[in-house]
């Protein structure tokens, strides 16, 4: 697969490029700085610097020729999604870039958070755990619900998945999965296991249309 990939240089991004290029996808790697892709040069792998990441005419030329798009994109901490957004503004021009390239298929990672709370998350966690987590990191969230509208709204088949707490830790495989909804007692995932769910729901026909809650 061709694949186009937003937020490169992430801690989830490097593993999304990391791992398609083991599973002999092409992979285009969209990044500001190329010297923070702490990737090793590979021929199926092409760097493309891009600025501005609203900038639909730049995003175009990224996309041309490719069959689907991971991003991995998200702001470090609270006060930038507060002062610069970046995922909602990002996936705004990146969705309308896709649809001139002609690209039909993008997974996109956001947060647990913005998945239903359910009586299986239990008291503590509904009552006390993810109220204080929405209200302190509440621009994050702002951003990111903005960027699952965004996609929602358009034409591609579309996945986004909603993991809970990162850990720097290896890929396992052995991740739960919720469909439209968070795992029970989800807690923490591996990055390396966002990006195998991120890259393993661009070729599974179930998962477009949907939100899905990814834990250990």
């Amino acid at each position: 697969m061709k694949l186009t990939v937003f937020g490169a240089t992430g801690g989830v991004g490097h593993e999304v490029v990391r791992q398609a290029l083991e599973a002999g996808h092409e992979v285009t790697a969209v990044v500001r700085d190329p010297a923070r892709l702490d990737v090793p040069a590979h021929e199926r792998l092409r760097v493309e610097v891009v600025r501005d990441l609203t900038d639909e005419d730049a995003l175009v030329p990224v996309l041309a020729g490719r069959e689907a798009v991971v991003s991995a994109l998200g702001s470090a901490s609270n006060k930038q999604a507060r002062l610069t957004p970046v995922a909602g503004p990002a996936l705004r021009a990146i969705v309308s870039a896709m649809d001139r390239a002609g690209v039909t298929r993008l997974s996109a990672v956001s947060a647990a958070p913005l998945g239903p709370v359910t009586p299986a998350d239990g008291v503590l966690a509904r009552r006390l755990v993810l109220p204080v987590l929405r209200r302190v990191l509440r621009d994050v969230y702002a951003d990111l619900a903005v960027m699952e509208a965004a996609i929602a709204g358009s034409r591609a088949g579309w996945t986004v998945v909603r993991p809970p707490r990162l850990l720097n830790r290896p890929r396992t495989g052995a991740y739960r999965r919720a469909v439209d909804g968070n795992v029970p007692g989800g807690r923490s995932i591996a990055r390396a296991d966002v990006a195998d769910a991120l890259l393993s729901a661009l070729s599974d026909p179930a998962a477009s249309g949907h939100a899905i809650g990814i834990a250990t």
